[in-house]
Formats: C-alpha cells, structure tokens, sequence
C-alpha cells in the first residue's frame, strides 16, 4: 500500500501493513488477532432474527443454552435494549472491545440491526463495531454501515463458483423474489458477495472471511476462494469446519487433521484465522470464555 499514513506493525508474528487506526482495530478484536483473543473481549447483540438465505448446513434455534454454534441466542432484543445491554456490559468488563451483531438471522436483513449500530456508536465512540454477514445485500448497506461506525466485516463465502455455492444452499430471498439452488442463484450470492468485499475494501473496512469446510461438496475448492479473497485485499480467513446438521446432517465433518491441512494449503494466499470458538449470537466475554450467553435475558 503507497499511502504515506500507512505503517508496518507485527501481529501475531507477522508484518502488516495498514493505518494506526486499523492496526488498533486489529490489535483489539479477538477474531483478528489470535493476541487480542487473551487479552480483549466482544459482545454479540442478538437484535436481527430475519435471514435471506437458508443455508444447508443452518438450524437455528432459540432458548437453546447449551448450544454454542453461529445462529443460537437466548433472546432477541430490540435496538434499546441491545444499548441498556451494552451500558451493562461496559460498565462491568473494561477488557471489552468489541460490539458485534451477528444474527442469529442475518443483520443485514434486519434494520434493527442499523438502528443498534447508530445507538451504540453515539454513546460509545470508541468501541469497535463488528458485524457478520452471508453478504448478500452488502452492496447495498456498505454506506449505513460506514455511517454508524461499523470497521469491521466478516462475509461467510463458502464458494467462488455459482455452481458450487449451489449445492450449499435453499434458496436465497432477493429483490422481492426467492431463487432455489440452481446456477442462477449461486450467480447471484457469489457475485454479490464479491462486490460487497470490494466495496468494504475501499473503505478501509477490515474483512474477515468465513468459509464452512463442507467435504464433498466444498473442500477441492477452499484454496481458490483463499487466492481470490486475498487478490481482493481480506485481512483474514476463518475456515469452519461443517457442523453435520439440517440438509447436511449426513455428512461427515472434517477432522482437526483435515482442517489443519487445508489451512496450510490456504496460508500462502491469506493470513488464517486458528482460534476460532464458533460464537452464539450472544456471546459476551473473550473467545471461548463468555461472561454470560444469556447477560440481560428476558423473564
């Protein structure tokens, strides 16, 4: 990167090159840094229930404690309670950093999700302001999420190729149409998706990348979304190992082996992500160390 503002900086034992206030907000978000992970915490806010697309692999359910897995809360908040939470929470843990919205739905799709953002970035300015997404509809809310705060982005791409991301998923919901598997609807997502991390990119957002490793259907394929996302500018790669549910229920996930492998194919293209805990949607406290899932839980 040319720009004069722009400093190299180890993390997690290797150089990076970004600006002072990316670096920080790198060096204080758990999923960004394997560092920050011991040291700083995060808090999901359940506040975005809709989601526009159903994944073969999703089940989503609620007042389910003993889950953790992406898609399970406790509890939806609207926007002013997800802020009373926050005010909780900011007050009793310092070593939190980070407020994220990641479903269990997907936030996009929800404009509780945008309301949340704009409270919590007016009251607390300085807290990093994450949200995860299935990227659909990210072109479209890239400048919201600019407006309120919001730095850093993960996209769960589990494909490059239309026909691929097929085989994954439903159906998606788009412009007022549902589209089921087929090449048009993997058309749709992959090319969105990939827009949407583009347009991020020149915003100097920070773009974690999700992908599930789903073998069979996936796993030949992983290092090419690696090559692409890293051409794109994505600052890391979380790969997922399948939880064996829904659709894909019959599926046999990958080993600890098998993921580990497929890392080290993946590492030359993009830095990846090792100490991943696959957060509840409600998640408070340092990776695999929630406080409380359930912190401000309704009666």
């Amino acid at each position: 990167m040319a720009d004069e503002s722009y400093r190299e900086t180890e993390i997690d034992g290797q150089m990076v090159k970004w600006d002072p206030d990316q670096i920080r907000k790198i060096q204080e978000h758990p999923c960004y840094s394997e560092k920050a992970s011991h040291t700083f915490g995060r808090a999901h806010l359940p506040v975005a229930p809709k989601c526009n697309i159903q994944c073969n692999y999703c089940i989503r359910k609620f007042d389910c404690v003993n889950e953790s897995r992406p898609g399970v809360t406790s509890v939806i908040l609207n926007p002013q309670e997800a802020l009373e939470k926050v005010r909780d929470i900011i007050s009793q843990y310092h070593f939190i950093k980070v407020i994220g919205i990641a479903g269990p739905g997907d936030p996009l799709d929800n404009e509780e999700t945008f309301e949340t953002f704009r409270l919590v970035h007016e009251e607390y300015p300085h807290l990093i302001l994450c949200v995860s997404t299935n990227g659909l509809l990210l072109p479209d809310k890239i400048d919201l999420l600019e407006k309120y705060g919001v730095t850093n982005i993960t996209v769960t791409m589990n494909a490059i190729d239309p026909d691929i991301a097929a085989k994954i998923y439903q159906y998606i919901d788009f412009n007022g149409r549902r589209y089921y598997s087929g090449h048009e609807m993997g058309e749709i997502l992959v090319s969105r998706q990939l827009d949407g991390i583009k347009k991020a990119v020149e915003k100097k957002m920070l773009i974690k990348v999700n992908t599930v490793y789903i073998p069979g259907i996936n796993d030949s394929h992983i290092p090419e979304i690696a090559k692409k996302i890293s051409e794109m500018g994505v600052f890391i790669h979380n790969i997922i190992p399948l939880i064996a549910q829904a659709k894909f229920a019959h599926i046999t996930p990958p080993t600890m082996e098998e993921k580990l492998a497929m890392q080290e194919r993946c590492k030359p293209y993009v830095r990846q992500m090792s100490h991943c805990q696959r957060c509840r949607s409600d998640a408070i406290g340092c990776l695999g160390k929630d406080i409380n899932s359930c912190m401000g839980r309704k009666p």
